[in-house]
C-alpha cells in the first residue's frame, strides 16, 4: 500500500505539472466541451486527432481521470486493510476532493470562468498535500514509530516554524495560481527592479505608460494590456516568496540548532531549503526570459515540492525526540523528554 501510494502521489505530481504546461500554453479551451471531447468519448477520442493544444487539454483530462480512480481505489483499499479509522477517513476525503477537482476543471471549461481556474489550481494542490501525507501514513517507517513525545517543547517549536513556512507556500502557491489564470505571471517584466522602481506605482497615468513601453518590446509573449491589479498580485507574489525563503533558511538554521548530527529533519529541511532557492530562481527565469513554457512549467511543479516537502517535515517533526535532540540543551523541557526517551535513533 505504502508503494502504491507513492505511486499516485507522483502521479498527481505529474497531474499538476501537467496543468500547469497546459495553462503556460493557454491551452485551457483548446477543447471546448465536457465531459466529452469534441463530441466523443473522451476515453475514445481519435488518436488522430491530437494535435496542438489539443494534446495536452486532452491528455490532462485523462491523467486526471487516471489518479482518480487510482485515489478511489485506494481508499477502498485502506478501508479494507487499515485498522486506522482517521486514516480510513482520510482516503474517503480524498477521493471527494479529486471528485470536486474534476468538476471544477470541467465548470472551467464550460463556464469559461477563470476564477473557477484559480479554485482548481488551490485545490490541486491541497490534494497533492494529502495524497504525500497518505503515502506517509502507509509507510513501515511511520507505522513502527513509537509514541511521539507530547511534552517535547522543541519539538513543538520546529513543528511551529515547519507550519508557518508552509503556510505560506500555500498562500504563495495560490497566489500563483491567480497570476497565471489573470495573466499576471510577466505584468512586470524587469528584476529585482519593477519597471524600473522598488515599487511600481498602479495609477491610471503609470499604467498608462508601462502599457506604452511593452507595446514597444520585440517578441513579446504576452500582447494584453496589463491592469493594476495584475501588478499588484505579481508584486505580492514577489514578496511572499522572500518570506518564504527566509522562512525556510531559518527553519534549517533552527533544525540544526535543536537536533543532533545525523538526524533526518536536517537533510529533509536542507533539501527544503535547496528547493526553494531553485524555485526562486525559476521565478526570476520566469521574468527575465519572457515566461517560457518550460521554465515555468518546472516553476509551478517546484511549487507543489516545496509544499509536499513542507507538509512531511511538519508532520515528522513530531517524531523528533525519537530521532534525537540536540544533547547540548539543557531546558526543562528538553530534560524531561530525553529522559523519558530511549537513545536517539539516527
Amino acid at each position: 500500500m505504502h508503494i502504491y501510494a507513492c505511486v499516485t502521489a507522483f502521479l498527481t505530481l505529474c497531474l499538476i505539472g501537467l496543468g500547469g504546461l497546459v495553462t503556460s500554453r493557454e491551452a485551457g479551451m483548446a477543447v471546448p466541451d465536457w465531459p466529452r471531447t469534441y463530441g466523443h468519448n473522451m476515453f475514445l477520442f481519435p488518436i488522430s486527432l491530437w494535435t496542438g493544444n489539443v494534446f495536452y487539454e486532452h491528455t490532462h483530462r485523462l491523467l486526471a481521470s487516471c489518479v482518480g480512480l487510482l485515489t478511489l481505489i485506494q481508499a477502498v483499499l485502506i478501508w479494507r486493510i487499515d485498522a486506522r479509522a482517521w486514516l480510513r477517513w482520510l482516503g474517503v476525503a480524498a477521493s471527494l476532493m479529486v471528485i470536486l477537482q474534476g468538476i471544477l476543471g470541467g465548470l472551467r471549461v464550460t463556464e469559461k470562468n477563470p476564477d473557477l481556474g484559480i479554485l482548481h489550481a488551490a485545490l490541486g494542490q491541497l490534494f497533492f498535500l494529502t495524497m504525500a501525507s497518505t503515502a506517509l501514513f502507509l509507510s513501515r517507517f511511520w507505522m513502527n514509530a513509537p509514541e511521539p513525545a507530547r511534552c517535547c517543547e522543541p519539538a513543538l517549536r520546529l513543528r511551529r516554524i515547519y507550519l508557518v513556512a508552509t503556510a505560506l507556500i500555500l498562500a504563495q502557491l495560490v497566489m500563483g495560481a491567480t497570476m497565471r489564470h489573470q495573466h499576471a505571471g510577466i505584468a512586470v517584466p524587469d528584476f529585482p527592479l519593477a519597471y524600473g522602481q522598488i515599487w511600481p506605482s498602479t495609477d491610471g497615468a503609470s499604467i498608462a505608460q508601462y502599457n506604452e513601453w511593452r507595446n514597444r518590446l520585440a517578441d513579446w509573449r504576452d500582447p494584453l494590456p496589463v491592469t493594476a491589479f495584475q501588478v499588484q498580485v505579481h508584486m505580492i507574489h514577489r514578496l511572499l516568496a522572500i518570506a518564504i525563503l527566509a522562512a525556510a533558511a531559518f527553519a534549517f538554521w533552527r533544525t540544526r540548532r535543536l537536533t543532533i548530527p545525523g538526524n533526518r529533519l536536517r537533510w529533509i529541511s536542507g533539501a527544503w531549503l535547496g528547493l526553494i532557492i531553485t524555485q526562486a530562481a525559476l521565478g526570476i527565469f520566469t521574468v527575465l526570459r519572457n515566461k517560457p513554457v518550460d521554465i515555468a512549467t518546472l516553476h509551478v511543479v517546484a511549487g507543489a515540492l516545496s509544499l509536499g516537502c513542507g507538509t512531511l517535515l511538519v508532520l515528522l517533526a513530531g517524531q523528533l525526540p525519537e530521532w534525537g535532540l540536540a544533547r547540548t540543551l539543557t531546558s526543562p523541557a528538553v530534560s524531561s523528554c530525553l529522559s523519558a526517551q530511549p537513545a536517539p535513533i539516527r
